[in-house]
């Protein structure tokens, strides 16, 4: 039984310099600075994700446009030749009519 007594005391000899040590460094002048800076990059993390998110919409609405914009084209180029000729055919009116 001697060694789980042992390695209690060495786990509690571990435990006290660690909150010794914590103590120490929270005490610090530079803990301050260190907490500060911190701070900043959490907010700062913060900000690019939420921006991050903001982008993922955009994309997902430019390939939605994209996709619209192939479907609108595809339908367009066979009744281009259509509303071409319509175009023409309103234009003669508009110039006959002119000319009365």
């Amino acid at each position: 039984m001697a060694k789980p007594n042992k390695q209690t005391d060495v786990l509690a000899r571990l435990a006290d310099a660690g909150e010794e040590m914590l103590s120490r460094l929270a005490s610090s002048s530079g803990m301050d600075r260190v907490g500060g800076a911190v701070t900043n990059l959490r907010d700062q993390v913060d900000a690019l994700a939420s921006k991050v998110r903001g982008m993922e919409k955009l994309e997902k609405r430019i390939e939605d446009l994209e996709r619209q914009v192939e479907r609108l084209s595809k339908s367009s180029s066979s009744g281009a030749r259509e509303t071409s000729t319509a175009r023409k055919t309103t234009s003669r009116k508009t110039s006959s009519s002119k000319k009365s």
